[in-house]
């Protein structure tokens, strides 16, 4: 690749590496502009926002070392870019550091949270089992029989075969139906407590220790 070549191709990881960096300050001035460290809410949002997006800013910091390199490969002198890079670097680190006991505290709350609503989806859980193991009972048609006749919907004339296959579609168009809808509601309702909880584990502070050591990494390669 020729010289100009290199140029034109460090100019623009430069520009792309800074645009990065400059929407995560943009997105981030809202936060500061409504700075409320003391309400949880505050602390809950500003936790996820930066978890999900300094990547952003690590991939733009990356890409002005690639651009720095390209312009000056064998200056070993601290420059005012990697300077820059440096210090964006450790402010990011550290500000992943600082995050990690908000992680903690919002990690502990949601196991808390889930934990007291477990007894309720146990309950769920076995009043599901029973209706089903009721469905398996051959008296149940019987007992549906009975009361239909006590709410006057079986016909006076009706035939034991008929009522019995009337029975046999009420259960089968009706109960069936409802249980196999309440089993789908609880699967979602098993799926978004376990993803939830997933989400708290892995995506807090294993990941801001993950980022922290990166944005470390970068200002070292930086500053080096």
């Amino acid at each position: 690749m020729s010289s100009d070549s290199s140029a034109r191709f460090g100019a623009l990881l430069r520009w792309l590496g800074l645009t990065l960096v400059v929407l995560f300050a943009i997105q981030f001035l809202v936060f500061l502009l409504s700075w409320a460290p003391n309400v949880d809410a505050f602390r809950e949002v500003l936790l996820q926002r930066l978890s999900a997006e300094s990547p952003m800013v690590l991939v733009g910091l990356v890409l002005m070392l690639i651009a720095g390199r390209l312009d000056q490969p064998r200056t070993a002198a601290l420059t005012a870019h990697r300077l820059v890079i440096g210090i964006v670097g450790a402010v990011m680190a550290l500000g992943m550091l600082a995050m990690v006991p908000f992680s903690v505290v919002s990690q502990k709350a949601v196991e808390d949270q889930i934990q007291q609503s477990q007894p309720q989806i146990d309950q769920q859980v076995s009043q599901l089992e029973d209706q089903k193991k009721k469905l398996e009972d051959p008296k149940i048609i019987d007992q549906i029989l009975a009361e239909a006749e006590q709410s006057g919907q079986v016909p006076a004339g009706a035939t034991a075969a008929q009522k019995k296959a009337a029975a046999t579609n009420f259960i089968e168009n009706q109960i069936r139906p409802q249980l196999k809808q309440a089993q789908q509601q609880l699967d979602q309702a098993r799926f978004g407590r376990n993803l939830t909880l997933n989400q708290s584990r892995i995506n807090g502070t294993p990941r801001l220790v993950v980022l922290a050591i990166a944005f470390v990494l970068v200002a070292l390669v930086a500053f080096l």
